[in-house]
């Protein structure tokens, strides 16, 4: 089933790099609902469980806030799943945004690209993190940035509307997802403050905080481009690191 909303292909790279005209289109899958346990999550999504990543997002929700069965029924009604293959678009730059997204098993990342074609990464996605373009979503204007999978992806996704319906009827969702912004939101800021006034080794020590399940699964490159060096000094950063 096409997500509406979104547009009817997205494309999978074949030089994420450099080759942004070469582009083949797939389409972002949804899949079905269920319920399964907490424990069996992370599990059931491995194996294509239905609702796996809807017991993602219990969990994440319950870990911030006191919610009830009927809660969730609703807040489950509100949510469509979409499945994300590696190398994949959720969203490409000039397009408005429609869906913000929760991400309950892979990872993705958003980035823009300059004038002379070099990718900027601007954040990574991994499990139990939100993703959206703000301001193309709330002003309904063209997106600067793109967004693509880094793996293959189960996401949660929901539009404006929908987010407002379950912050009017249940407070709860509206703390929890308050606190996940702000986990966000400061590292955010802490990436603008070491970007300014801090050594490439720092920042690579600030994103293994921020992001510590990720230093085995994101391409050196895309490390490299997030921290606004070349790879090769995050080759020469790691192997200083593992003599200490």
């Amino acid at each position: 089933m096409r997500l509406p909303g979104l547009p009817a292909t997205v494309g999978q790279l074949r030089d994420g790099r450099t080759h942004h005209d070469e582009l083949r289109g797939h389409d972002v899958t949804t899949t079905g609902n269920a319920s399964s346990p907490v424990a069996t999550a992370a599990a059931g999504l491995a194996a294509g469980t239905p609702g796996a990543a809807f017991d993602v997002l219990r969990d994440y929700l319950r870990a911030r806030a006191t919610f009830t069965d009927q809660d969730f029924a609703f807040i489950r009604t509100m949510f469509v799943p979409a499945s994300v293959r590696a190398g994949e678009f959720l969203q490409r730059a000039g397009t408005v945004a429609t869906h913000a997204a929760f991400v309950a098993r892979g990872c993705l990342r958003t980035y823009v690209i300059d004038a002379k074609g070099k990718e900027h990464i601007v954040q990574f996605a991994p499990e139990t993190w939100w993703l959206a373009d703000n301001v193309s979503l709330t002003t309904g204007t063209p997106s600067d940035y793109f967004i693509d999978a880094i793996e293959d992806s189960e996401l949660l996704l929901i539009e404006p509307r929908s987010h407002e319906a379950i912050v009017e009827r249940i407070p709860a969702y509206a703390a929890a997802f308050r606190k996940g912004l702000q986990k966000h939101a400061a590292a955010k800021d802490e990436r603008i403050v070491s970007a300014m006034s801090t050594s490439a080794q720092d920042r690579y020590l600030q994103f293994m905080k921020t992001y510590p399940s990720l230093a085995s699964r994101v391409p050196q490159w895309m490390l490299a481009s997030y921290l606004g060096v070349t790879p090769e000094t995050v080759s020469r950063i790691r192997k200083k690191l593992s003599r200490k």
